[in-house]
């Protein structure tokens, strides 16, 4: 199992399927060109609407696959400083993160004199900028300045909870603990996943948590050991247990895709010719690239629906054709913000450049609007 799990072409295809989904579920969630374009497929539109978020769950299950295989391979911690691993971490977020934030203020100032819609986020406020560039937004209850990046602090809370988990298993003393850290380490990811699955993910208050979400994340991790272990039988019957568990308890959507995504995981990555295979180029390129579109399609998805629905506001063709439109200038954006930001290893000063240019950017608007 000596291939490099972040490099695989497989987990890259599953990420640009689940990317896809991702901004198809926003073109037909945030109108008005989804509004007018219904009537065309009402079906594909109402699939999308309800069923295209789940597509995080397979988001989630693999950073916890990525974070075990980068962060403990052999269920012990490989890195050497817990404060800088999650440093690393936040600054490789929100870097692109803070460069497409700026990018979506900027461009729901320019449509919202001229397209009043829900989809466009009102005026930014100071507590509001502040709250987003440091991933606090939900906690402090503040609204988020673009769809979906409550996945961004979500992910950077789980791979930070790891972090310390493991950390904390390495720091105990005694000679036992340092023999069995990794039989400790597993038992508590263990132990978590079911407290996740079957009591925290239940309530719906505790969705800006990472422990909400701990239970697809440390699936994740259970999937990767499973494919790394000498035979999965185990590991699998762990993983089956706890989703069945959840699933009797209370039946979810959302834990089926992660439950099946996670077995899906183990049963192709433990085969040689799925893992050597190649996979389909452009939807390994948009996995590649999938966090940067991620980040960077509301802003392209906006301005096209300013743009199509005041040229054609009761014409469903053209608002169809201009869902398309946004879709292959979301996946050019992405490829842009990818190519020029995200790919560069980023260093503090670049990531506090980027959030002063965020909050700066949010606080102009609101002058020149409030001068206006």
């Amino acid at each position: 199992m000596s291939s490099s799990p972040s490099r695989m072409p497989l987990i890259d295809m599953v990420k640009g399927v689940a990317c896809i989904t991702i901004v198809w579920h926003h073109l037909a969630f945030y109108g008005p060109m989804s509004d007018i374009a219904q009537p065309l497929a009402p079906a594909l539109m109402a699939w999308l609407y309800d069923y295209g978020r789940m597509a995080v769950q397979v988001f989630l299950v693999l950073g916890g696959y990525l974070a075990a295989a980068s962060l403990a391979p052999q269920g012990v911690a490989r890195f050497d400083h817990a404060g800088n691993a999650v440093a690393k971490r936040f600054v490789r977020l929100v870097v692109p993160y803070a460069v497409a934030l700026l990018l979506t203020v900027v461009v729901a100032a320019l449509v919202r004199p001229w397209m009043e819609h829900s989809s466009v986020p009102e005026e930014p406020t100071l507590a509001q900028l502040l709250a987003n560039a440091l991933l606090l937004q939900d906690i402090v209850d503040e609204d988020a300045l673009s769809a979906g990046v409550w996945y961004v602090a979500i992910d950077f809370q789980l791979f930070a909870l790891s972090v310390l988990l493991w950390a904390g298993v390495r720091a105990l003393p005694g000679v036992w603990a340092q023999r069995h850290g990794a039989v400790l380490a597993r038992v508590l990811i263990v132990a978590g996943v079911a407290a996740s699955l079957w009591v925290f993910n239940r309530m719906a208050g505790l969705d800006m948590w990472a422990i909400y979400f701990l239970g697809a994340y440390g699936l994740g991790m259970l999937a990767y050991w499973a494919v790394r272990a000498a035979s999965p039988v185990g590991w699998l019957r762990a993983m089956v247990l706890l989703g069945g568990v959840a699933l009797a308890l209370d039946f979810r959507g959302r834990i089926v895709v992660v439950l099946v995504t996670a077995l899906c995981l183990v049963v192709a990555l433990r085969s040689e010719r799925l893992r050597a295979w190649g996979g389909f180029a452009p939807l390994v390129r948009v996995g590649q690239m999938s966090y940067s579109i991620f980040l960077v399609h509301f802003a392209v998805c906006l301005l096209v629906n300013a743009v199509v629905s005041h040229l054609w506001p009761a014409s469903p063709v053209p608002n169809a054709l201009g869902m398309l439109l946004a879709f292959v200038l979301s996946l050019a954006a992405g490829r842009l913000l990818y190519l020029r930001v995200e790919r560069h290893v980023p260093t503090w000063s670049t990531a506090l450049r980027w959030q002063a240019g965020l909050v700066g950017t949010g606080l102009l608007v609101a002058v020149t609007n409030n001068g206006f």
